[in-house]
């Protein structure tokens, strides 16, 4: 596992809590939350393709084959 996926992980965090906060100190509490939660969507995403790619190491190490008998 790269290490600079958790750094990319962490930057997505850091800034999602800066504009939160900047935000929510402006009187803007419902865009900080629609800040918050695209935060978090876009670490989603980061992490499910690094799920994809685990699944696509496995299928490939036990080399599963669509065999129909």
């Amino acid at each position: 596992m790269d290490v600079e996926i958790i750094f990319k992980i962490a930057a997505v965090g850091i800034l999602t809590v800066v504009v939160s906060q900047i935000l929510k100190n402006s009187g803007k509490d419902d865009i900080s939350t629609l800040a918050t939660l695209a935060g978090v969507v876009v670490t989603l995403f980061m992490v499910l393709g690094m799920i994809s790619e685990l699944f696509d190491t496995i299928r490939t190490m036990f080399n599963f084959s669509l065999v129909y008998f």
